[in-house]
């Protein structure tokens, strides 16, 4: 058998062992990075990449100061009652110091939103802006052929065949001759968008969580790390209890690599893997936004040396989701995250028609709302009800703002019609006099501006996501009188495994009794979230994930140690 000798080994190329192997070359240590895919990323990359790290000096060049004292109190209030006081005190101890250190010593850059607010509101500590910290803008074609390393965004968010968009410019893309403020910015965003593809097989404006894994992949090759791809991990090496390396498929060989410091876990959490999700999952909940290839390798080679699962109470973090199939039989997911839910003129039901839930509240706390109801171990339907008015001016989900296909969209049944809502609901399986009720009485308070039901529109998340244009509650607006109306079938579906291992605040793995199992580490999805089931802000798996990934390296280094 092949053997390879190094410092550390870190399994998994996602935002959180990136930053884990990146701060421990830097730290002086030998390092080798395996990715089971052909590319790194991750479920970052994938992702809207905004990293919620409170108290940064970020946050006083954007002019919205943020102090970690707040954020305690504010985490405080959020996760009263759960367990985790000690790694969340850690997390927001380090975090200021990972981002100083990687905006002054790599290419990973951040900016922090003046206005992206915390998700859970009306609490002490709570911010505007400020903690949730947004990667620059990078561009791609610096990478050369490693380039086609980075993991690509799910195809349905991006252009053109291959062009990426930030959130701030959709608007203006889809209206380009509105304005000459509009025109500017779409021939900023396609000119070289079509340049590019003349060398590469996408677009190489990286903006989101693309832009973060891009500019963790360019920094390790800058720091000279090596990553070997489509190199799984098949066991963990153990000698006389300690974790000291492990076996990877390496260019069709088994290579024994051994690591001095250790093994440091970051695969990717749950994801797809069967028996976890039929364990600990809710009943009706089987899709994931991860990868294909996230199956709990980490999680999995650690239980089989004794390691603990924590946080099995809150399996995962949410987000509704709508499908549609593509012709070639590609399922699409479109995460109802920001873009339609807030606005105004939109409420939600269950089949009894009623609403459940705050629809401007978190992504999470929306489905949150919507798993509560499941009885009998089925999960319930939710449908978001709209009117016409409503999808030509904000769109909803596949279908952008001006309604563009909205029959194709009826036509393929991913989007239900009616003239009245009495037939919406026959069509729905709705019952269709409670859905008339809701809607009335739904139209009552949008009248008066105040949500005495559900409180939407009463904290500042909500009016952020909401239409500043609709006075006095920028999200509420009555239906129209008359049709049509439109509902949309969503389930949810989870953006990350809560559920991981149990670990300490050095990112060491526990084993049943609570001991640390000496030489293993995890960090982002594989490490249990520190927020137990809650999901304070933007960000909140990101963060997290870099920043134990910062303090395992930094542990392994010796240049972290308990006070």
């Amino acid at each position: 058998m092949n053997t390879h000798q190094v410092d550390l080994l870190v399994i998994g190329g996602g935002a959180a062992g990136m930053t884990a192997a990146l701060t421990a070359k830097r730290a002086g240590l030998n390092v080798c990075l395996c990715e089971k895919a052909p590319y790194v990323g991750g479920i970052t990359a994938t992702s809207g990449g905004t990293t919620w790290v409170p108290g940064t000096h970020l946050s006083d060049a954007a002019g919205v100061p943020d102090r970690v004292e707040d954020a305690d109190i504010f985490l405080q209030h959020v996760c009263h009652g759960r367990p985790g006081d000690d790694m969340r005190a850690a997390f927001l101890q380090s975090g200021p110091q990972m981002i100083a250190e990687l905006d002054a010593h790599t290419d990973v850059k951040f900016v922090a939103a003046a206005a992206h607010p915390d998700y859970i509101g009306n609490l002490p500590g709570e911010a505007y802006g400020g903690r949730a910290l947004a990667p620059l803008p990078f561009e791609g074609s610096v990478l050369g052929k490693e380039f086609d390393r980075v993991r690509p965004p799910r195809r349905e968010f991006m252009g053109l065949g291959g062009m990426m968009v930030n959130r701030n410019e959709l608007d203006a893309l889809l209206n380009p001759f509105r304005s000459s403020a509009n025109l500017k910015t779409t021939l900023k965003v396609v000119l070289p968008y079509f340049k590019s593809r003349l060398r590469f097989k996408r677009g190489t404006r990286l903006v989101m969580g693309n832009a973060l894994v891009g500019r963790l992949y360019y920094s390790l090759l800058k720091h000279q790390v090596p990553v070997w791809f489509e190199s799984p991990m098949r066991s963990l090496i153990v000698e006389n209890g300690k974790v000291t390396g492990a076996l990877v498929e390496h260019q069709g060989q088994t290579v024994a690599i051994h690591a001095k410091k250790g093994v440091v876990l970051a695969t990717g959490g749950v994801g797809h893997h069967e028996a976890l999700r039929r364990q600990y999952f809710p009943a009706g909940t089987p899709d994931s936004y991860a990868p294909e290839s996230h199956n709990a390798d980490g999680i999995c080679a650690a239980r089989d040396i004794g390691a603990a699962l924590d946080n099995t109470q809150y399996p995962a973090l949410w987000f509704p989701t709508s499908y549609q199939t593509l012709s070639d039989g590609y399922r699409a997911m479109w995460p109802h995250i920001i873009l339609d839910r807030a606005k105004p003129g939109l409420l939600a039901v269950l089949s009894d028609g009623k609403r459940f839930v705050n629809e401007s509240n978190s992504y999470h706390d929306f489905s949150s709302a919507q798993i509560a109801h499941s009885e009998n171990g089925k999960l319930p339907t939710a449908y978001l009800i709209v009117d016409d008015a409503f999808v030509r001016r904000y769109g909803l989900g596949f279908i952008m703002p001006g309604g563009k296909k909205l029959a194709h969209f009826v036509e393929k049944g991913y989007l239900t019609r009616a003239d009245t809502l009495a037939g919406l609901a026959e069509r729905c399986g709705i019952d269709a006099a409670a859905l008339q009720n809701t809607v009335e009485r739904y139209n009552q308070l949008a009248a008066q501006g105040e949500d005495t039901d559900f409180h939407r529109g009463s904290s500042a998340m909500n009016r952020f996501n909401g239409d500043a244009s609709v006075q006095p509650n920028p999200c509420l607006r009555p239906l129209s009188p008359t049709g049509p109306y439109y509902a949309l079938a969503v389930r949810p579906a989870d953006l990350a495994s809560s559920l991981g291992l149990a670990c300490n605040t050095f990112g060491q793995v526990l084993n049943t009794e609570g001991q640390p199992i000496e030489g293993l580490f995890a960090c982002g999805n594989d490490l249990a979230s520190i927020f137990k089931g809650t999901y304070p802000g933007p960000g909140t798996t990101i963060g997290p994930g870099m920043v134990f990934g910062w303090r395992i390296a930094k542990f392994a280094a010796g240049q972290l140690k308990p006070v």
